[in-house]
């Protein structure tokens, strides 16, 4: 299996596009509650969030030392990057066919990446190590968190 991370980017013309259809919130909520389902049942979701609006987010700027950081919104901004799924499938032909399946309308892009494994390094290295361990401590954590939050 591999995982494969869609990266959800809307550009202006969708966001005005979306406006002009008036297409009511939870039309959209319930299109898009359809797909995660659809992906859930299928066992290859592993994550999906979507993000909120540039202008509760910052960028932080490495040009310089110290970085620089600047806060949203971004008008210089052509694409946003609004949200993310990250599948577990077994090819990335699988991938294609599941971004495709995404309820996005016009001006709206996926990006899809696959994810580097921990396998792919070498993993007698310390910090290789660390990264698998806390990689199974978030995976315990955001269970009890899960299980909190369905009232388990």
């Amino acid at each position: 299996m591999a995982r494969y991370m869609l990266i959800m980017r809307s550009t202006p013309e969708a966001e005005a596009a979306m406006a002009d259809a008036d297409i009511d919130f939870n039309e959209i909520i319930e299109s898009m509650g359809r797909y995660n389902e659809e992906l859930i049942k299928a066992g290859v979701m592993l994550a999906g969030e979507g993000l909120t609006g540039p202008e509760e987010g910052f960028v932080v700027d490495f040009n310089s030392d110290p970085p620089v950081v600047t806060d949203g919104p971004y008008t210089e901004a052509k694409e946003l990057f609004n949200g993310f799924w990250i599948l577990d499938v077994s090819s990335k032909e699988e991938a294609k066919q599941w971004a495709q399946k995404c309820p996005l309308g016009p001006g709206v892009k996926l990006e899809v990446r696959r994810v580097s494994d921990t396998e792919e390094f070498d993993t007698s290295n310390p910090w290789i190590q660390k990264e698998i361990q806390w990689r199974a401590d978030l995976a315990e954590k955001i269970a009890e968190q899960a299980r909190k939050a369905a009232g388990r």
